[in-house]
C-alpha cells in the first residue's frame, strides 16, 4: 500500500493506493501548528478505519509520497516519516527529486510541488500539450508542452478566497455557500453573489485557457484541458473548455513520482 499526502494551504488530501488503484481517500483541514506527533495521531485515526491496514501506525504501508505548499507542515511530516515510518521508503517532492518533467521557468524552484506533480500525472494520463486547472485556495493554470515540459502557468485568486473577500469587504454582504443559483440573474443577494462567483469563474477559466492554448500549441484544439481540485465540480458544467475531470490528479502524480524515486526492493 502506498500512502500519498497532498498538503494544500486550506486542505490536506490523503490517498491510499493498492497498485495503481486508489482504494481510500480522506480530506482534512491543513493546520500549520500541528506537530509531528499530532500528525501521527491523525494518520493513525484515519488509516485505522481501513480494513486492509493494521491497528499499529505503519502496518500495511510500504511507501509514502508527500508534496506540500506549506513549509511548516512539510517539516513536521518529514519528522513523521522518520520517527513513525522509519523502514518505509518515503519520497518528499522538493528540488532534486526526479519527476521526468523538465521545468521551463526562470526559477524552477519557485514552482509549487503540487503543480509539478499535477503535470507529471497529466502527461502520464493524457500526454501533451495540455493545461491543468486546479481549483484550490488559488485557481492555478499549468501549461504542459507537447514534449511533456512544464511551460509555465497562471495563478488567480481561488473561489473560496473570493467569496471570503466579498463577505469581509462588502458592508452589506456576508459569507455564502458556494452553490449553483436558480438562475444567472439573482433574485436575492445570496443568489446574486453565487451567480457572480460561479459564472465569473467559469468565464475566467474559458478566457484564460483559450489564451494559454493559443500560445501553447499551433492548433489550440490539440490542447487537452484537465480540471482538478476540491471545487472543480462547481464549475465543470459551466466552463466550456474543460475536457477531463480527474479529482485525484495530484495523488496519481505522487504515486508516479514515488515509483521514479523510491529504492527498488
Amino acid at each position: 500500500m502506498l500512502l500519498t499526502i497532498d498538503v494544500g494551504n486550506t486542505h490536506t488530501v490523503l490517498g491510499l493506493f493498492d497498485g495503481e488503484e486508489i482504494v481510500e481517500h480522506w480530506r482534512v483541514s491543513t493546520d500549520a501548528r500541528r506537530t509531528a506527533d499530532e500528525l501521527a495521531v491523525l494518520l493513525q485515526g484515519l488509516m485505522g478505519m481501513h480494513p486492509l491496514l493494521g491497528e499499529e501506525l505503519g502496518d500495511g504501508i510500504d511507501g509514502i509520497a508527500i508534496c506540500s505548499t506549506v513549509p511548516a507542515v512539510l517539516h513536521e511530516l518529514r519528522e513523521v516519516t522518520r520517527r513513525y515510518y522509519g523502514d518505509v521508503p518515503a519520497v518528499l517532492v522538493e528540488p532534486g527529486v526526479k519527476t521526468g518533467v523538465p521545468i521551463l521557468m526562470d526559477n524552477p524552484k519557485e514552482v509549487g510541488a503540487d503543480r509539478i506533480v499535477n503535470a507529471v500525472a497529466a502527461v502520464d494520463l493524457y500526454g501533451g500539450p495540455c493545461i491543468v486547472v486546479d481549483f484550490g485556495t488559488a485557481t492555478t493554470f499549468d501549461a504542459i508542452s507537447a514534449r511533456g515540459e512544464y511551460a509555465g502557468g497562471v495563478i488567480a485568486p481561488g473561489i473560496e478566497i473570493s467569496m471570503e473577500a466579498l463577505g469581509v469587504k462588502g458592508a452589506q454582504l456576508r459569507k455564502i455557500e458556494p452553490a449553483r443559483p436558480r438562475s444567472v440573474i439573482g433574485k436575492n443577494t445570496v443568489e446574486a453573489m453565487q451567480s457572480g462567483i460561479l459564472y465569473g469563474f467559469a468565464g475566467q477559466v474559458d478566457g484564460v485557457v483559450r489564451r494559454m492554448a493559443r500560445e501553447l500549441a499551433p492548433d489550440p484544439e490539440d490542447v487537452t484541458v484537465i480540471a482538478t481540485g476540491g471545487l472543480a465540480p462547481l464549475v465543470l458544467g459551466e466552463a466550456a473548455v474543460i475536457d477531463e475531470h480527474e479529482p485525484w490528479l495530484t495523488l496519481i502524480g505522487l504515486r508516479l513520482v514515488h515509483e521514479r524515486n523510491a529504492p527498488r526492493p
